[in-house]
């Protein structure tokens, strides 16, 4: 890092203004970046999927704390000649990938690069895409997943929302139910606005997800539906909440042995797995 000159310096030399539209907020402070990376540590023998770097902040942090490989995605152009300059500070530890996120295949994705060691996902997520991105990676078909940790920064009311369970009712809901069915999660740190550059209107929050080596059975696309169906009408019983599913609501919860009274906000993780079981046919 010290052949590169400061982040500031490289935005204004490339003309690097943040963004709206891709949920752009730059971290320029090298102790956050620095503590980010040494969340995901270690990292000595670990390949690291960083996205949206924008001009390099966490992944020269990555790089600096030992990560065998990074591999960068990133959607703006923009960005591409400071991140090049970043790949030429650590030589062959670089590997970036231009285009979007949201459209990669990440297994074989990674399989088709020859990807090896444990894969850790690392990034200041763009808030735009940040919760759609998580849900994608919770919802892998293969499990044990392709990643062996998540170390990941969202809006505080967001990482609330992850971490949640019915004792907090409040920020329960779906992400929630799919996040703690296969990962055991928990908020590191927070991230004041001012750590920024534009600084955002709300505190972010960097949160850990670790994959359960053996998540309760369930179809995915189940519970998708099963949450989606219960918290769109919170505010609803289950037995009113749920009849969206297209099948008796009654009797779905009495197969999952749920009350027909309850409310999705009081429903632990293990009640949602038990519900689309049920809607699969398991």
């Amino acid at each position: 890092m010290t052949d590169l000159p400061p982040l500031r310096e490289v935005v204004a030399k490339y003309e690097l203004a943040a963004k709206k539209s891709l949920g752009q907020n730059f971290l320029f402070d090298l102790n956050l970046t620095g503590r980010i990376a040494r969340a995901a540590g270690p990292l000595d023998a670990a390949t690291v999927i960083e996205i949206g770097p924008g001009p390099g902040g966490l992944t020269r942090a990555l790089l600096t704390h030992g990560a065998k490989k990074v591999i960068a995605v990133e959607r703006d152009d923009r960005c591409l000649a400071a991140l090049a300059d970043v790949s030429a500070a650590f030589p062959g530890r670089l590997d970036l990938i231009p285009g979007d996120a949201m459209a990669l295949d990440y297994p074989a994705f990674l399989a088709a690069r020859g990807a090896t060691g444990p894969i850790r996902i690392c990034a200041n997520l763009p808030y735009n895409i940040g919760t759609q991105l998580l849900v994608g990676w919770l919802t892998q078909k293969t499990w044990p997943p392709f990643y062996d940790r998540m170390v990941l920064m969202f809006q505080r009311e967001v990482a609330e929302r992850i971490v949640a369970g019915p004792q907090r009712r409040a920020d329960y809901g779906r992400l929630g139910v799919l996040a703690n069915w296969r990962c055991e999660t928990k908020i590191l740190f927070d991230v004041p606005p001012a750590a920024f550059t534009p600084p955002p209107k709300v505190t972010s929050s960097v949160v850990e997800l670790r994959p359960r080596e053996k998540p309760l059975d369930c179809d995915a696309a189940a519970l998708e539906r099963v949450t989606a169906a219960a918290f769109g009408q919170r505010r609803k019983m289950l037995r009113q909440a749920l009849k969206g599913l297209g099948v008796d609501p009654l009797a779905l919860l009495e197969a999952a042995g749920i009350e027909p009274t309850r409310r999705a906000e009081e429903v632990p993780v293990e009640g949602f797995v038990a519900l689309a079981r049920v809607l699969a046919g398991r």
